[in-house]
């Protein structure tokens, strides 16, 4: 346990996320996604949730200012408009951390390319369909 590190942080996760380098990208999917076979790194968090994954990668890692977008969702049915509550508990983690940015959905082919293009994977327990997200990482400014 560190003192002021969210303890979901595990060991192996922190060592991904200090790794990664401005404009790789994470994913955070959720407990049907096939993160074995796509991870090019994968970390298990099996019994979390991947808005409280979401919420601790957060807490230490920024978003890249420098893209127009940096973090994005699947389109829940083919459908970028569909809302599920899922997004909405994505985009309000986001806003509080990184209030000008927004969740940008992908369609399909999309959206699992770049999740198979991430520097990493983060599998979690999340049960609620479509609870994926992808995030590229920013810079930490001195």
């Amino acid at each position: 346990m560190l003192r002021g590190i969210n303890p979901l942080l595990s060991p192996d996760l922190l060592k991904v996320l200090c790794a990664m380098g401005h404009g790789d990208e994470i994913a955070i999917v959720d407990g049907n996604y096939p993160a074995d076979t796509d991870a090019k790194r994968l970390v298990r968090l099996d019994g979390h949730s991947a808005t409280d994954i979401l919420e601790a990668c957060l807490s230490v890692i920024p978003l890249d200012e420098m893209v127009p977008d940096c973090a994005f969702r699947p389109a829940a049915g083919g459908d970028p408009k569909r809302i599920e509550p899922i997004f909405t508990d994505f985009e309000k983690i986001v806003k509080k951390w990184e209030p000008a940015r927004d969740v940008k959905p992908l369609i399909g082919k999309e959206f699992y390319d770049r999740v198979k293009a991430c520097y990493a994977i983060v599998a979690s327990g999340e049960r609620r369909l479509y609870g994926n997200i992808v995030l590229k990482k920013g810079v930490i400014h001195p």
